[in-house]
């Protein structure tokens, strides 16, 4: 991966270069929708991977892009002469060199890592020896009638169980997370799963403060109740990476080059899970080509007035991480920046209508994109509300205008189903039409006056995975949509005012339960939702620090 470095002194270069070419340019021609659908089917293509940032396929998409980038003649605005503005996404597991699995006794015996047996991503590091105990599916609970633990003293010992859901009749499911929190309070030193297959380090990488693991089910045959095992798990920290992509177009006018205007989408999604792809079409394909074709369209008419910083974002998915990155490290200082333009889905447009959010966040903005929609083509739904779960937000809270645009959501958000084929590229053109008038207006008029707008107490309808079903029951969090075979559901962040919030949920909790159902990813939280009303209250269980606590949530209504 490329290390952290400086683009200011190439910039300078080129904003000098910019101003000397004058005013002179040619006509903003708009994206196609030829070349916008062009783009939408290679994002979303296969061998994208669902663009997850942090994987190859997230990487393969940002090399594609920049290649995109700078084929229209964009300089590069990221570190040390490239494209890329390098991020850490998470900080993931791997196997350390002393991992060990022993029997002891007559029977001693040493079981092979990676092939016997596997540690859990979320274990705890360390060794404990002690006496075997099978305690069935391990199961134990409100949601299971029967109890596995009864008149079994855990206590110390090291606890075998089945993985899996019991196949009793009407039982609910129970998750490996489940599992663990239940042998913990019992008092168990470790547990160990039967599997027929290992599970990925990724795949259990929620922590519950227990050592952990599985077994497979040859390995377990070894074992009987009253054996010694010695266990030691030992795991090492290992960073995932992604980028956003940054390019850069000088501007023309000697006055005002110094000045830029953003225009950015995020083009990561959510990859796969189970082996299904989620190909993100509308989001955000739909975004990234659009401001990959308005990049296009200015490069080819000679620039703009002001700088043009393109900017295409990694990590919506996992919290905004690639646009908070951007802000934190920004390409040209943020004071210079007058103004930043967000497209998150705008694939799907319906009844002619296209959403402009954040023009109360500045004096004129609605005005703008009213005067460059012209008449009667398309339905603008405007917004004064800057606020959201989309990339433009860590730059209103940085103190700069934002104007969000988006067709909504819809049924095949966040789903297998959002694909190339769904998209409507001649009302994507539209909104490119509109968007380049915009953009024109914030990259060659009198700079927009920040106006600090209050936050709602609830987030808005619009963009992000924000715990709700599409209408009705709303808990209000920001999710970072399915980990590839993960288990739990991690929260990226809380909704000020909501029901989550209220519930005392925050940033990195691990939601395991709620209203008694396993939740192992954004389609089972989105189920559990469509099931419930506002006001209805639900208990959830989740994980915080390692630890299992139990609070209940009022859910409210979805703004």
């Amino acid at each position: 991966m490329t290390g952290r470095g400086s683009a200011f002194p190439l910039l300078v270069a080129f904003l000098l270069l910019g101003a000397a070419a004058g005013a002179a340019r040619a006509l903003v021609l708009p994206p196609t929708p030829e070349t916008l659908a062009r783009d939408v089917d290679a994002l979303a293509a296969p061998q994208m991977e669902g663009r997850r940032a942090g994987t190859p396929g997230g990487e393969r998409a940002a090399r594609r892009i920049a290649e995109w980038l700078e084929a229209a003649g964009l300089r590069p605005g990221g570190e040390r002469g490239t494209f890329f503005q390098w991020f850490v996404v998470e900080t993931g597991i791997r196997l350390g060199p002393s991992n060990e699995l022993a029997l002891g006794g007559m029977a001693a015996r040493r079981f092979d890592v990676g092939r016997e047996w596997t540690p859990h991503g979320g274990s705890l590091t360390g060794a404990v020896t002690g006496e075997v105990v099978f305690a069935g599916w391990g199961a134990a609970g409100d949601e299971w009638s029967a109890d596995d633990y009864a008149g079994l003293d855990v206590r110390g010992r090291i606890v075998i169980a089945r993985d899996g859901t019991p196949p009793a009749p009407g039982a609910g499911r129970v998750s490996r997370l489940d599992k663990l929190i239940t042998a913990r309070q019992h008092g168990a030193s470790a547990l160990l799963l039967v599997a027929d297959a290992l599970p990925s380090l990724q795949a259990t990488s929620a922590r519950v403060g227990l050592i952990s693991g599985t077994l497979t089910p040859e390995a377990a045959r070894a074992l009987k109740t009253g054996d010694r095992l010695s266990l030691r798990v030992d795991l090492a920290a290992d960073e995932r990476r992604a980028a956003n992509v940054v390019g850069i177009l000088p501007g023309t006018d000697p006055a005002l080059a110094d000045e830029a205007v953003v225009i950015g989408a995020h083009y990561d999604h959510l990859g796969s899970r189970d082996g299904v792809l989620y190909p993100g079409a509308d989001d955000n394909a739909s975004g990234t080509a659009m401001v990959v074709g308005l990049a296009r369209a200015w490069a080819s008419a000679g620039g703009a007035p002001r700088t043009l910083v393109v900017a295409l974002f990694g990590g919506e998915e996992l919290g905004l991480l690639g646009s908070r990155h951007y802000v934190r490290r920004p390409a040209l200082p943020l004071e210079r920046t007058v103004a930043m333009v967000n497209f998150d889905m705008v694939g799907r447009m319906r009844d002619r209508r296209l959403i402009v959010a954040g023009a109360d966040s500045a004096q004129g903005l609605a005005e703008g994109v009213t005067a460059a929609a012209g008449p009667g083509r398309v339905a603008l739904d405007v917004s004064g509300n800057p606020w959201g779960a989309s990339d433009h937000s860590p730059f209103y809270e940085a103190g700069i205008p934002v104007l969000f645009l988006t067709t909504g959501t819809h049924e095949d958000y966040h789903r297998p189903s959002d694909t190339a084929d769904k998209i409507d590229a001649a009302a994507m053109a539209e909104i490119g039409r509109i968007s380049a008038g915009a953009i024109e207006r914030l990259a060659g008029g009198a700079r927009p006056v920040y106006a600090r707008v209050a936050r709602p107490p609830r987030g808005p309808a619009e963009g992000g995975a924000q715990g709700s079903a599409p209408s009705g029951a709303f808990l209000g969090i920001v999710v970072g949509g399915p980990r590839a075979d993960g288990d739990g559901l991690r929260v990226a962040s809380v909704l000020p005012g909501s029901a989550a919030a209220r519930a005392g949920l925050g940033e990195g909790d691990v939601i395991v339960r709620l209203g008694g159902t396993v939740v192992d990813g954004f389609d089972d939280l989105r189920a559990v939702l469509r099931s419930k009303q506002p006001g209805d209250a639900v208990r959830v269980v989740y994980l915080r620090d390692g630890l299992a606590h139990t609070t209940s949530a009022t859910l409210g209504v979805r703004p």
